[in-house]
């Protein structure tokens, strides 16, 4: 890497932290990296190694030479590297870090019948592609066929589950808070 780029990897590391609303610790707990590795990294006073980056390209969910700001390739894919939390398998469809993140969600057949509502701050959008999705919010218990589409303040108590028969298809927006209290939990 020429010096120019070594310089510019620290301010990125600091920007992709705070798109987040990260602090130092957090992103320390999520690395292994020591919150003042960290700290000198994002200063400049700790030249970027790849055994460094590379945790770090996977907390932020950003590509390695995103990181290093790499010259474009051209190339408008997006490689989605499923998720798999308690069950469920997120897809990313977005990779830029903080704000809205959109997902695809394949949510298996659940047999818990007895919902487990949570709160937590942010906003949800989810539309049911294929199968079907049960919506306990508030006091509401919402059945939702392919095609239907639900928004709602995470801030009012819910519950998602897939009541069959088949697995359940969504596509998937989280603010910042939903996205690390569904895939980052």
């Amino acid at each position: 890497m020429d010096d120019d780029v070594l310089r510019s990897v620290g301010p990125r590391l600091r920007q992709l932290r705070l798109e987040r609303e990260a602090t130092l610790t957090d992103l320390a707990a999520e690395t292994g990296i020591s919150v003042s590795t960290l700290s000198r990294l994002e200063s400049g006073q700790r030249k970027p190694t790849l055994e460094l980056l590379l945790p770090l390209a996977r907390a932020h969910r950003v590509a390695l030479d995103e990181l290093v700001d790499a010259p474009d390739t051209g190339d408008p894919r997006i490689r989605a590297k499923p998720i798999t939390r308690h069950g469920r398998t997120f897809i990313p469809l977005t990779r830029r870090p903080g704000g809205l993140q959109s997902f695809k969600l394949v949510i298996p057949v659940e047999s818990e019948s007895t919902p487990s509502l949570k709160t937590h701050e942010g906003y949800e959008w989810l539309y049911v592609l294929s199968g079907r999705l049960r919506l306990v919010l508030g006091r509401r218990d919402l059945l939702l066929d392919p095609g239907e589409v639900v928004e709602f303040d995470t801030r009012t108590p819910h519950w998602i589950s897939n009541p069959g028969p088949s697995p359940a298809e969504v596509l998937a927006i989280f603010g910042p808070q939903g996205e690390r209290m569904h895939v980052r939990s």
